[in-house]
């Protein structure tokens, strides 16, 4: 009675401490587990909604493509209406308001830092000529972060009336393709949704006012 009375044994306090060692060791790891999922779901929730912003934007932008003109081929004597790569991209459409004057404006959509970054930058456009600006706000970054963007466009088959095979480079300046494609993967590996967009104006060679622009 006298033994159990003075207390715990060395071993027993030793023993006790390594437990709880061992409990915090346990609650720290999880805690910091949660804490890096949590972080995680959060860039991945962030770059979705980034994703689909940029993606928006660029349907928006392409389904409301114009058949005005912004420059003449000086050897042939084409109307440059839209032109397009596999990382550049040229057209004109109508900009909001929050972004520029508004109003058709060419769009200058370009693969730049070998593939990494997606920018855009925006020109005015008027009585068919760029309307060179000293205020000209620097490209815009779409996207960065990225391993690859690739453009793709598709036309019509004029013999047979059906759309035609997809192209990496649009060569038909003078009219606008029926369908563009874009398609990112990022740094990780990942890639974006598909984006296939219907222009609106793409297709024969336009006639009337647009066709003199």
């Amino acid at each position: 009675m006298s033994r159990r009375a003075a207390g715990f044994t060395l071993i027993e306090v030793l023993l006790a401490m390594v437990l709880l060692a061992a409990g915090l060791a346990l609650a720290f790891t999880t805690l910091r587990s949660a804490t890096a999922v949590a972080n995680r779901g959060e860039i991945i929730a962030q770059n979705n909604e980034r994703a689909r912003a940029v993606e928006g934007f660029l349907r928006r932008r392409l389904s409301m493509a114009q058949t005005i003109g912004f420059g003449l081929d000086q050897a042939t004597g084409t109307v440059q209406r839209f032109s397009g790569t596999s990382r550049e991209m040229r057209f004109v459409s109508d900009l909001p308001g929050y972004l520029g004057p508004g109003g058709p404006c060419l769009h200058e959509l370009k693969v730049v830092d070998e593939g990494k970054r997606l920018t855009l930058s925006f020109h005015m456009v008027q009585a068919g000529e760029i309307i060179q600006d000293p205020g000209q706000r620097p490209p815009e970054v779409l996207a960065d972060g990225l391993r690859s963007v690739r453009f793709r466009y598709r036309g019509m088959d004029l013999s047979g009336g059906k759309p035609a095979d997809w192209e990496d480079e649009w060569t038909r300046a003078d009219i606008l393709p029926t369908q563009v494609a874009i398609e990112v993967e990022t740094a990780d590996g990942s890639s974006w949704p598909p984006l296939i967009v219907t222009l609106a104006r793409g297709g024969p060679r336009p006639t009337g006012r647009d066709a003199r622009l």
